[in-house]
């Protein structure tokens, strides 16, 4: 895709650093696994076994967390559509598909106080390398990527897409061939997932992060996911949605997003320690003695801590993983559904999160367009018998339509979705309270109503905010 007579670039989403909440012991991937209940599924035996979730990121490194035996590689298949090799020079693919697949060997000892096991331990891992040792990529690249992973898919039984990456929107998702790829590999019978991206904090106190959800996120058709914090639990009542978590409405065509949040601050995960990430901010890096009964002060040269959306998407294809296992028949749109009604919907209506750097308290508003249908649930999921229509399409997040003469908003459903079938799929089975607003700024904010863009490339991904200051240290933010 072209914009301005350059190749389009898209980075990571994540907000790594700048992003982080609470001074608290530092969350962890088994926290994570807690919170949305997959220990509860793997417990029963959903785990993944066969299903193939395709990584389309900076590549994944060679962890002993996916290597569980001699010749029992669960990374089944590596391409490179960048240049330079398959592996993850940057220090964010792999951490994404720790968070999708880790077995946890590397923090499975004698004396390991804890370990590291992915939603989906044993789901096979395609490795696709769209993004180089910047982080950045192009739109032609990861297209490629997502028709790659498309022709794959019966070989590899590649049932999941994983996007924890994407850039502004700068057309309605109608015209853009990024979203253009997403829905035809949706089309073609994959659940595709997205990180919504990092913009939470944008525009404070006038916009207040509102419509900065990214592309491919800011299509319909995929699940699109923010990021919750746990504040250092496995609980999933200890959820709050994070001041950096991008909300909807989407810019021009005004979708209804996220769909999803999932836990995504401060998780601990795989990474390749000679990577750009780790190398820049090795505080990041775990100690042993955080997951190990030692007195030694060794660094780990395996877990690495990151927070950002792209850690929350991950969880969700984790989960889409699980389901898919005890029911392979499911289509994309049957996945979503499920996921989204049964999704945990506790929320209370507002939280605050200090940035503990600039000493600036954000309010949030956990309404649809922070928290959409909820936090995921791999056990209420697995649990459901519900079934919404096979056709694509028929979970197709709605738009929301603003009434400025009432100051009201309203969700509009497509002919042919099942969000306004009140028997089964409802507005108010699916988004629960989250459907009811307060006075939020959103209301009557020309900018985010109209059809102007609210961020340029500089703004949304340019590095000062996806990184931060130059500090080799990380801040945080409760």
């Amino acid at each position: 895709m072209e914009a301005n007579g350059a190749p389009t670039q898209l980075e990571l989403d994540t907000n790594a650093f700048a992003g982080l909440e609470e001074v608290f012991r530092c969350g962890s991937l088994d926290h994570v696994v807690a919170a949305v209940n997959a220990d509860l599924a793997q417990a029963s035996g959903w785990d993944g076994t066969g299903i193939g979730v395709a990584v389309i990121d900076s590549g994944i490194h060679n962890s002993p967390d996916f290597n569980p035996g001699p010749g029992q590689n669960r990374v089944v298949y590596n391409q490179d559509f960048v240049g330079g090799g398959t592996d993850d020079a940057y220090g964010h693919g792999t951490h994404v598909a720790g968070i999708v697949g880790s077995g946890g060997k590397g923090s499975t000892c004698p004396n390991c106080t804890r370990t590291f096991k992915g939603v989906a331990p044993k789901a096979n891992l395609i490795n696709l390398r769209v993004l180089n040792q910047s982080g950045t990529g192009t739109d032609s690249q990861v297209i490629s990527a997502i028709q790659k992973a498309v022709s794959l898919k019966n070989t590899y039984n590649i049932h999941v897409i994983n996007l924890s990456l994407g850039r502004g929107v700068y057309e309605s998702y109608t015209q853009d061939p990024l979203c253009q790829a997403v829905e035809a590999a949706w089309n073609a019978g994959i659940v595709v997932v997205v990180a919504a991206g990092n913009m939470g904090e944008y525009g404070w106190p006038t916009i207040d992060g509102y419509a900065t959800i990214g592309a491919p996120g800011n299509d319909p058709y995929v699940i699109t996911v923010g990021a919750t914090n746990t504040h250092g639990t496995g609980l999933q009542t200890s959820q709050t949605v994070t001041s950096y978590s991008s909300k909807g409405p989407t810019a021009l065509d005004h979708i209804v997003k996220p769909d999803l949040v999932a836990p995504g601050n401060r998780v601990v995960s795989d990474n390749n320690m000679a990577a750009t990430i780790p190398k820049s901010y090795p505080a990041n890096i775990m100690a042993l003695s955080y997951y190990e009964s030692t007195s030694v002060t060794t660094l780990s040269n395996q877990y690495f801590m990151l927070s950002g959306t792209s850690m929350a998407a991950p969880v969700v294809s984790g989960v889409a993983a699980l389901v898919l296992q005890k029911d392979s028949t499911l289509t994309p749109d049957q996945v979503k559904a499920r996921l989204m009604k049964t999704a945990w919907k506790g929320f209370p209506s507002y939280v605050t999160a200090t940035d503990l750097h600039t000493g600036v308290t954000y309010s949030i508003e956990e309404d649809i367009f922070a928290v959409g249908a909820g936090a995921v649930d791999a056990s209420a999921a697995l649990a459901n018998t519900d079934l919404a229509p096979a056709t694509f399409g028929s979970a197709k997040s709605p738009k929301a339509s603003y009434d400025p003469s009432t100051n009201t908003v309203t969700i509009v459903n497509d002919p042919g979705t099942i969000w306004g079938n009140s028997v089964v799929w409802g507005n108010s089975v699916c988004w629960g309270n989250s459907v009811v607003w307060g006075n939020s700024v959103v209301w009557g904010n020309s900018v985010v109503w109209g059809n102007s863009v609210v961020w340029g490339n500089s703004v949304v991904w340019g590095n000062s905010v996806v990184w931060g200051n130059s500090e080799s240290t990380l801040e945080d933010k409760q």
